[in-house]
Order: C-alpha cells, then sequence, then structure tokens
C-alpha cells in the first residue's frame, strides 16, 4: 500500500509532500486455509507505473534478507575484523539508549494487537536520543529503512527497546533499533520475543539551518 504524505498552505494552497512510505500487509486467514487476493485493477499509466515499481520493490525486499543473512556468515567466520584508528572516534557504547514500554488498550486495535504505528513512534523517540548523544542537538529524521514485524505484541505486554547508533555518515547517522516482547510470564523467565527491527537515519541542523557533520564512531 502506497501511502503520501502531504501539507497545504491554507492562504496559498500550495501542497508540499512531507513523507512517502510503502507498507506491506500479510492477509490472515480465518480458518487454516490461505487468503487468496484478487489481482489489482490498473486503469491508468501511473498505476501501472507503481504495479512494476512493487514488483521491483518485493525483489530488492527479498534480495536484503540473503545479502545480510551472507555478511553475518561472513562476519562470524571472520570474527572480530573490525578496528577504527581514527583518534577522535566516539564509541558506539556512549550511544547505547533502552527503554521499556507497558502496551495499554490505548496502544492497541479491537484484536488486543499493538499498532504499528505506536511501536514506530516509541522507535524513533529511544532512536533520536541515541542519535542526539553524537550530534548534541535534535535530530531530525530522514528515513526508516527495513522497518518489519516479526512478530506481535498485545495489551499487558512489556516492550524494551534498544537503540545503538550503527554507522556515521558524514552528515547522516543510522541508528539501530531492535524491540523485544515479554508477557508476565516471560517477563519473569527472562525469555524475550523478537518482535521488530528497524534504521531510523537521522540528520541535524546548527542555529544557521546547516547540516551538522556527525564524528566518525568506533564499534
Amino acid at each position: 500500500v502506497g501511502i503520501k504524505v502531504t501539507v497545504q498552505d491554507v492562504l496559498t494552497d500550495a501542497e508540499k509532500v512531507v513523507s512517502v512510505a510503502y507498507a506491506t500487509y500479510v492477509a490472515k486467514p480465518v480458518g487454516g486455509g490461505k487468503v487468496e487476493l484478487k489481482p489489482v485493477q490498473l486503469l491508468s499509466a501511473e498505476d501501472h507505473v507503481e504495479h512494476s515499481l512493487a514488483i521491483e520493490r518485493r525483489r530488492i525486499r527479498l534480495g536484503y534478507v540473503q545479502v545480510f543473512q551472507k555478511l553475518m556468515q561472513e562476519s562470524n567466520k571472520e570474527g572480530d575484523f573490525y578496528t577504527c584508528e581514527e583518534k577522535d572516534a566516539v564509541s558506539t557504547e556512549h550511544t547505547h539508549v533502552q527503554s521499556t514500554e507497558l502496551v495499554l488498550p490505548p496502544h492497541a486495535n479491537h484484536h488486543g494487537n499493538t499498532f504499528g504505528g505506536q511501536i514506530m513512534a516509541w522507535m524513533q523517540t529511544v532512536a533520536s536520543i541515541s542519535a542526539s548523544r553524537l550530534c548534541r542537538s535534535h535530530p531530525i529524521l530522514k528515513a526508516v529503512n527495513m522497518f518489519k514485524f516479526w512478530g506481535p505484541s498485545f495489551v499487558g505486554d512489556r516492550l524494551v527497546f534498544n537503540a545503538i547508533v550503527n554507522n556515521t555518515f558524514h552528515n547522516s547517522v543510522e541508528v539501530g533499533v531492535r524491540v523485544e516482547a515479554y508477557n508476565c510470564e516471560e517477563w519473569i523467565k527472562d525469555q524475550p520475543r523478537h518482535i521488530n527491527s528497524a534504521f531510523l537515519i537521522f540528520n541535524a541542523l546548527n542555529d544557521k539551518g546547516e547540516l551538522l557533520t556527525f564524528p566518525r564512531v568506533k564499534p
């Protein structure tokens, strides 16, 4: 599903695009069988373009999984091979932030599942605090990459958010966030469920509106 958010100036009637995103849903069957979705009806040239782009985005998503699995396997074989020689590099340990949220009824839909948007809002909060420890300013969220739900969470669950800076790229910084859920029994036994991960990209501006340069980091 494509989502475009615009803001409209009520005086000039001018519109400006604020954000564009694509959300992928899975149809949940009532019984044991699969849900068969009907093909979408393409009515315009723009529809055909978006249809083709959606196929390409799906191909890229599936390719990401294979790429990351390969990188993880290679890094496990080679061990701790990365060292940062830069003198002024900041340890990423300094950027680690953890928070815990209790899922209450207003945070969930009529099925009792936590709203995805609520989880994203909590993730943005903890990630922005992590990024601010490098820029010493108010980080501006520019993009959210690979936001994926690995499993549901429910009313009464404790959600633990762990955020840490993965890397900096001159004027931007990537913060990784991992979300784990616990019900009461899992909390006592310390058996978390990994329900979500994402990578959030931030910029930061100085008083003159210029992009700040982030320091190099040392993992």
